[in-house]
């Protein structure tokens, strides 16, 4: 298999979708001619004219509304917004207009719209560039969210995103960009609304998403040569959430280590802690415990920035800790 970064998944997915369905274009603020914020879009603008590749006013309350509209009159719109910050500006536009018209028009309005989103701390943007806001997201009823954790759904959940009728967000950590792995074949990529186990294991299960998926699963390796065999839950979609699978899990392994860059209160990892406690509390043999980012406004300064993020290292001595509590708690009763 050839390997390639999530940069060049992520165009090759924009590239497929404009080549097979007219009606498909991208706009945003600097997607043509600079060629996307990320460079996700580079060279769009000369290959599909400035029709299909639209750069917009720095308006995102405007273009993701125009977006809406265009979706509304039949075409496929991918909007760009060029970090998750910026689209609070737009939230009137998502919350009160794209969720809510199928509802509100008894079903006979959809709204076909992708909105993508970058995402996510690791390259000291500051308080206003590097937040996890998709928990906001997914507490909407309407919306779809959606968060790629690995080349083959940077690559192929666009298509599924862009074939559903209502509104979906796509979010991009911007740590994952220049990450290179190998392409899996299409057909092995599973239905965007399913969450995946990334390594089996027996011992505990390390809940995640995005950006953390790969620290979860550097973890996870460590955590195997110490002796303690974890299972890596990615979930990939946030709206809906794959419950079933999340479930399953913890009642494999009895433990369960939620691991999310947004901060822990009312946070992503609040509603599954929830959920676990609410459906699954007798698999459990130890407390849920959830590794999140430091509650502060993520700082400038590289060493700061990588303290209020979640850590690989951390991961590991959250999970040793739950399995020598367990163990004890197992001995107790004995």
């Amino acid at each position: 298999m050839n390997e390639i970064t999530f940069r060049e998944a992520f165009k090759a997915a924009i590239v497929e979708a404009l080549n097979n369905d007219p009606r498909v274009f991208l706009m945003g603020e600097d997607v043509g001619n600079y060629g996307g914020c990320y460079a996700v879009s580079k060279g769009l603008i000369d290959d599909f004219g400035a029709q299909r590749i639209i750069d917009t006013p720095l308006s995102e309350s405007g273009f993701v509304g125009a977006g809406i509209g265009a979706a509304i009159a039949g075409m496929r719109p991918i909007v760009e917004v060029m970090t998750v910050n910026f689209s609070l500006l737009a939230l009137d536009q998502i919350i009160n207009n794209a969720a809510t018209l199928r509802h509100m028009s008894g079903g006979q309005v959809s709204v076909p719209l992708v909105i993508r989103m970058a995402c996510g701390a690791g390259k000291q943007l500051a308080a206003q560039h590097s937040h996890s806001f998709e928990g906001l997201y997914a507490h909407i009823p309407g919306l779809k969210v959606l968060y790629p954790g690995t080349i083959g759904d940077a690559r192929y959940m666009l298509e599924m995103a862009l074939a559903d009728p209502d509104p979906v967000i796509i979010f991009e950590h911007v740590m994952l960009y220049n990450q290179q792995a190998s392409l899996p074949e299409k057909h092995t990529v599973a239905p965007m609304e399913k969450a995946v186990i990334r390594k089996t294991g027996t011992d505990l299960s390390i809940i995640t998403w995005g950006g953390c998926l790969f620290k979860a699963l550097d973890a996870a390796e460590q955590l195997l040569n110490l002796g303690i065999n974890a299972e890596v839950v990615d979930l990939r979609c946030l709206r809906p959430l794959d419950r079933t699978t999340i479930l399953d899990s913890v009642q494999r392994t009895h433990k369960a280590l939620i691991v999310d860059e947004s901060w822990k209160t009312a946070g992503m990892s609040a509603e599954i802690s929830a959920t676990i406690a609410e459906q699954g509390l007798w698999y459990l043999d130890a407390p849920i415990r959830r590794v999140c980012s430091t509650e502060v406004p993520i700082p400038y300064a590289t060493h700061l920035e990588q303290a209020s993020l979640p850590q690989v290292a951390e991961i590991i001595a959250v999970a040793q800790q739950m399995i020598a509590e367990s163990q004890i708690a197992m001995g107790d009763k004995e």
